[in-house]
């Protein structure tokens, strides 16, 4: 079933107009915490500042909703075009990523207004299309939502990158509480293989590169059922995993020699005790929490370490299949990996990387027109990773889900888990 088809099964009018005020809502209810300052921070190059975030999402209804709908649509300001496009090199020409952070003005108060505008445009227009050209409608404001539930997910990623930076270490929000408790030891589950079907199909929304459904052949093996923990982790870098060529591609080699990687990500040292920054600022580090903000090298590198390897993503699809996403994700509120306790962990607390390298499924056909430029373009030089995270919007979770990263990535919501041939 082509993603076309998928999304309009299921889109009705109540619906849709519930949902587009739902995610709208949700955006900026993720940018309660920030003042004015802390909108336009961009720390990196592979970051975006809040307030560019907010208004991207806005600017891709009214680049690919509005004008195409009503002829008479008037811009909230033209030059927004060129300032809020990400990557659409077929819409026109954009302003370089690199500055995004230079933008001053528009002001924050002038985004917010933009929004507002956008928003009411945007329910007149689902209120009022006729039915004729409903369908479209709805296929291009459920991909529009979608997109912007993406970008809630990389504002949580841009805006801890921001904070950490910053000498001060300050916290996106005070009240967050992080998760306690233990981590039972690793049990493996043993999947046997055969021909399985990948992909999405269904009544529901599906990006384009999840598609189409096919068959593969997956040999017997076996899956972690829980991710690496932070002591392990530690267990890895105390044995010398980071000063042993002999553990590393020899990319991701040459990268933490030039880079001077030895721990990951918003871990440091104070003394003896390890720490790592949060959402919720500077925490002692929980060593029974899974691992978190990692590069692809670096999960790799660990799991030659433990005599392993990392997934494929046909083994971890297939085995999210029979999984719930409901009780995990940023609907908790805890925005950080959680122990394991006593159960399993399969699905949304990190982003697990695989094996596997992100590339076209055997049929694959990008969406038309400029929205093709979505996903399909990016289908080189990148590794997939399944499952979601702890701030994956839990509507936007599914075992088909196609997340991809460059290898040597890490300010993503990143873990590890095991896996080994049988």
């Amino acid at each position: 079933m082509g993603m076309e088809k998928a999304i309009v099964a299921t889109a009705d009018r109540e619906t849709l107009i519930a949902d587009f005020q739902r995610v709208r809502s949700y955006t900026e209810y993720l940018c309660k915490p920030l003042v004015t300052d802390d909108y336009q921070i961009q720390s990196i190059v592979q970051t975006s500042p809040p307030k560019w975030h907010i208004a991207h999402v806005t600017w891709f209804f009214e680049a690919f909703v509005l004008p195409h709908f009503k002829d008479d649509y008037k811009p909230f300001d033209p030059n927004y075009n060129f300032l809020f496009n990400s990557y659409y090199y077929t819409h026109g020409d954009l302003h370089p990523r690199p500055r995004r952070g230079l933008l001053s003005r528009p002001s924050v108060e002038d985004v917010y207004k933009y929004r507002a505008y956008v928003n009411e445009k945007m329910l007149e227009l689902m209120e009022s299309v006729d039915e004729g050209a409903w369908a479209d409608l709805a296929f291009r404001v459920t991909l529009g939502l979608n997109h912007e539930e993406q970008h809630q997910e990389l504002l949580l990623m841009d805006i801890k990158h921001n904070f950490f930076v910053n000498p001060l270490k300050p916290s996106y929000r005070n009240d967050l509480v992080l998760p306690q408790g233990e981590t039972r030891a690793m049990n493996w589950v043993d999947r046997k293989g055969g021909i399985h079907s990948i992909g999405h199909e269904g009544c529901h929304f599906g990006y384009d590169n999840e598609t189409p459904r096919h068959k593969v052949l997956i040999h017997d093996h076996r899956l972690a059922d829980r991710f690496i923990t932070n002591g392990e982790y530690l267990d890895f870098i105390k044995a010398g995993g980071y000063t042993n060529p002999a553990l590393w591609l020899s990319d991701g080699w040459a990268l933490i020699q030039s880079e001077q990687w030895q721990h990951p990500l918003y871990w440091e040292k104070q003394g003896d005790q390890w720490q790592q920054f949060t959402l919720g600022g500077v925490r002692d580090l929980n060593l029974y929490e899974p691992v978190c903000h990692i590069s692809f090298y670096e999960a790799d590198a660990y799991a030659r370490w433990a005599g392993k390897r990392l997934p494929l993503e046909e083994e971890l699809e297939t085995l999210l299949e029979e999984q719930s996403f409901e009780d995990t994700l940023a609907k908790n509120d805890v925005l950080h990996p959680s122990p394991s306790g006593q159960s399993a962990q399969w699905c949304g607390e990190l982003w697990a990387w695989t094996a596997s390298p992100y590339s076209a499924y055997p049929g694959f056909t990008p969406l038309a027109g400029t929205m093709g430029e979505y996903n399909g373009k990016f289908m080189s030089n990148q590794m997939v990773l399944k499952g979601g995270a702890c701030i994956t919007p839990v509507s936007h979770a599914r075992a088909s889900y196609r997340n991809f990263f460059y290898p040597e990535d890490r300010w993503a919501f990143t873990g590890l888990r095991l896996a080994e041939d049988l």
